[in-house]
């Protein structure tokens, strides 16, 4: 398969810091190698410099965004699949504009539902998905290159087992499907039956169980496996049409045996061979 590699290596605003260093780790971890050994045609993109900002996070991290749905829209140009490297899961609203995504996979151990109302913290990460659906940010998000708000049925959740009780309200009035791991692929037919056509599947890292893999400062334990993580995305590739992927929130400063980058080219390699399958 021939794939564009979109390097997005930004955290709340600051390029090669925290999560930010995730993404080249994952390419001197051996990823390319690992998908081009399986056959795969590898395009590595990163995206330029965000000049003039000052690290400012939201200005920063929408202009992360436009510049991942502008090499998004130039991968589909050119008949390359979207991988997309990022920091934060913000990432993920500029591969939905730039696929032309009408539904979305979260994988998450967190909700990613706030809103600048709800947010206990004012982390922009944390209000992720909720801009993916419409639900803040609005102006911000519409700047993004062919952003268009994923209607909340088109929506599937998996895992979040770390919600804020504004989270939990709000995910309670909305028709999300939620589902936990183990579960999810069976469930994933309901995006199908809402009317998706294109899916975005993003992957949080920190949806792994922490005991097994961890990935960075917030995750904790109780999720699903590697193994786990790795077959459901791949059933799901086999189940609906997924346009586009990101990776994120992996920060090498808390893996310091190296354990991420080869689970990351397993569930890669998986992935993609059952999309070629399908």
């Amino acid at each position: 398969m021939k794939l564009s590699m979109i390097v997005a290596p930004y955290d709340s605003g600051r390029r090669h810091e925290g999560f930010g260093r995730g993404p080249d780790a994952l390419l001197a971890g051996g990823l390319v190698e690992t998908l081009t050994l399986s056959g795969h045609d590898v395009d590595v993109v990163e995206i330029a410099r965000i000049e003039g900002l000052d690290d400012r996070e939201i200005a920063t991290g929408f202009a992360v965004c436009r510049a991942v749905a502008e090499k998004a829209i130039e991968s589909r140009a050119v008949g390359r699949f979207p991988v997309i490297l990022a920091g934060n899961c913000l990432t993920a609203c500029g591969a939905v504009a730039g696929e032309d995504a009408d539904s979305i996979i979260w994988f998450d151990q967190h909700g990613d539902l706030n809103t600048p109302e709800t947010s206990p913290h004012g982390f922009l990460d944390g209000m992720a998905l909720a801009t993916a659906l419409g639900l803040c940010w609005r102006p911000m998000a519409n700047a993004i290159p062919g952003f268009r708000p994923v209607d909340p049925a088109k929506c599937m959740l998996v895992d979040a087992r770390d919600l804020d009780p504004d989270e939990e309200a709000l995910l309670a009035g909305l028709p999300v499907i939620h589902s936990e791991a183990s579960e999810a692929a069976d469930k994933v037919s309901g995006l199908k039956e809402a009317g998706a056509r294109r899916t975005h599947l993003h992957i949080d890292l920190d949806v792994h169980d922490a005991d097994v893999l961890r990935v960075n400062r917030y995750a904790t334990p109780g999720g699903p496996a590697p193994d786990l993580v790795r077959q459901v995305a791949s059933r799901m590739a086999s189940s609906v049409p997924i346009v586009g992927l990101t990776l994120s929130a992996y920060d090498p400063a808390f893996d310091a045996k190296g354990d991420v980058p080869p689970v990351v080219g397993r569930l890669l390699v998986d992935f993609l061979a059952a999309m070629e399958r399908a």
